[in-house]
């Protein structure tokens, strides 16, 4: 496997210093080391440890501000695991970035993109173990108004793999870029469908969940250097074509977020209908659900942040549940190995 990868990067950057109509060649690394302890009454078999590290290194062709092209590897590694890189994920996507438009096409990373969605939604652990989108990707923003749509596929059908995808949308609302209210809004929906074998009481299955929120953002406006409120409704979409009909279970989130220097807090609450969301964080399968975060950053600098988080989860009959988590990222950013002429 990494024979073929170190010699599909190779072609790659020969036949791109070849090109005629190429302005650069850029290179990125990132990583991502994560040790996140999880006891789970609740949950007992999510009750586990994740760790490991996540590295990715790519090479970027662009040819001009507008179009890019960017190939690379993201690999894995579970503290302990044999083989080394258990886990290798291919980066090879198309990047259109205009002023108000963006476009994504290909394996590209989730972080930065679809990374603020709602846990309820997709759950943390997509950092971890999913960390690319395999699909499309498109952004719409102005100076009040952002909107993303998107498509990832989980897995292709074969004759015993089942066809899964994903999609959906996000976007936030300012009337006032310079003002505290905002709407927010996140949406997706999982397609699940058989084999090519068919199995006999198999269906078609539809999950997906989607939550609306008012927002108050006061960063920077007290002595806190972050402070937002957020409150809405959420709702899941459950359905085992043939069998049901939509399942739509809802309730009320509440979410608040402050922070001063190194340390912050974070707040989440759910009350309504218990909701099954496949990717979504098992919590919210609760009637009542509250999560405190306690986050503590020693070190920001130069690229590199490293962090602590001691998380409280608090649900019906569940009162001691935690969490600890630490993790340190470093990104390198885009640097330019090679310019080139259009002579």
């Amino acid at each position: 496997m990494f024979k073929k990868i170190y010699l599909f990067l190779a072609i790659f950057i020969i036949t791109s210093t070849a090109a005629l109509a190429q302005q650069s060649l850029d290179v990125n690394f990132n990583a991502l080391g994560f040790l996140d302890n999880r006891e789970y009454k609740a949950f007992i078999p999510r009750s586990r440890t994740y760790s490991g590290t996540l590295t990715t290194l790519d090479f970027g062709l662009n040819l001009d501000s507008l179009n890019h092209f960017i190939v690379g590897a993201t690999a894995l590694h579970e503290f302990g695991a044999q083989p080394f890189f258990g886990k290798v994920d291919p980066v090879a996507y198309y990047k259109y970035q205009g002023a108000k438009w963006q476009f994504y096409a290909g394996e590209f990373p989730r972080e930065g993109l679809l990374s603020n969605y709602p846990r309820a939604l997709l759950n943390d652990t997509l950092r971890y173990y999913r960390p690319n989108v395999e699909g499309l990707l498109a952004r719409y923003q102005t100076e009040n108004f952002t909107e993303t749509g998107w498509i990832d596929w989980v897995s292709r059908q074969t004759a015993t793999r089942r066809e899964q995808f994903l999609f959906g949308f996000e976007g936030v609302y300012k009337p006032n870029a310079y003002g505290p209210f905002y709407l927010s809004h996140y949406f997706f929906l999982m397609h699940d469908a058989g084999a090519e074998i068919s199995v006999s009481n198999d269906h078609i299955n539809d999950n997906g969940a989607g939550e609306v929120k008012l927002g108050l953002d006061f960063s920077h406006k007290t002595v806190l250097d972050s402070l937002t409120f957020e409150a809405g409704g959420m709702f899941s979409l459950e359905r085992e074509r043939g069998v049901n009909g939509f399942k739509t279970p809802a309730g009320f989130v509440f979410s608040a977020y402050l922070s001063y220097h190194k340390l912050a807090l974070y707040e989440e609450f759910y009350k309504g209908q218990g909701s099954t969301i496949v990717y979504g964080d098992s919590y919210y399968s609760k009637p009542t659900y509250n999560r405190i975060d306690i986050i503590y950053t020693p070190f920001l600098f130069n690229r590199i942040k490293g962090q602590f988080v001691a998380s409280f989860h608090f649900s019906p009959g569940n009162l001691n549940d935690n969490q600890e988590v630490f993790r340190i990222s470093y990104d390198l950013g885009r640097k330019v190995l090679k310019r080139f002429s259009q002579d």
